[in-house]
């Protein structure tokens, strides 16, 4: 059976790249900058650190 876990949009807003993660334990969560690798490197580590609970 599929369970989501979480929801990730990643938009360009002006000059930024804007990561939204919303998932059951750590709520809705934004990361904005310029860089995307700035972006999904930061993402990548906070979906890492809430799921190593699961």
């Amino acid at each position: 059976m599929e369970e989501i876990l979480c929801n990730v949009e990643l938009v360009k807003e002006n000059n930024n790249i804007v990561a939204r993660i919303q998932s059951d334990l750590g709520g809705v969560r934004e990361y904005k900058s310029p860089n995307f690798e700035e972006v999904l490197e930061q993402l990548v580590s906070d979906l890492q650190e809430e799921f190593e609970t699961i």
